[in-house]
């Protein structure tokens, strides 16, 4: 359909962008240019957002498969919620510090005026090395590897990630 009409407290009369478009040309060629541009606006709002939320549920990817493997074999049967805390904000800091070079807290200092965290920041490319690292970690978790040598191999991968990412990204394979 190309227009719609409807009544009530939300009703109105839509039509199809390109019905609207014309419509602005009727009135003015003024109105019609300033329409299209803020549809374009519009428009490239909705794809910041979009782009936002695929790197956000990218950055989920494999943190369930991280938090289990630390559940499962770094958090002993009788400890505190406190501690079990510090557990996991322990290995997100491995994460972290592998990658962007400093823990969370660290970077909460640097931006104080920021809300959230670095991920909430990260690039594309971040994002996707970070996704991989926690499987890796996890692994790495699941093998019994202590934190430290897990910490200097996964800051390995990160830095043999990005540059591979970054080269990619020079080829526009990625955004």
């Amino acid at each position: 359909m190309s227009i719609i009409s409807r009544a009530g407290r939300y009703g109105g009369t839509y039509a199809h962008k390109d019905i609207a478009f014309e419509f602005a040309m009727w009135i003015s060629a003024e109105f019609k240019i300033y329409i299209v541009k803020e549809f374009q606006r519009l428009k490239a709002k909705e794809q910041e957002l979009v782009g936002w939320s695929a790197k956000r549920e990218l950055a989920k990817i494999n943190y369930r498969i991280h938090t289990d493997a630390i559940q499962q074999k770094l958090i002993p049967d009788a400890v505190t919620r406190a501690q079990m805390n510090m557990i996991y904000a322990s290995e997100a800091d491995v994460l972290n510090v592998a990658l962007f070079g400093m823990t969370h807290q660290q970077w909460q200092a640097a931006n104080p005026s920021l809300k959230g965290n670095q991920r909430d920041y990260a690039t594309i490319n971040q994002l996707i090395c970070i996704s991989n690292m926690e499987n890796i970690n996890a692994v790495m978790i699941h093998d019994g590897v202590p934190q430290s040598q897990r910490l200097k191999k996964l800051n390995e991968i990160a830095i043999q990630q990005m540059r591979i990412l970054s080269e990619v990204e020079g080829r526009k394979y990625l955004k």
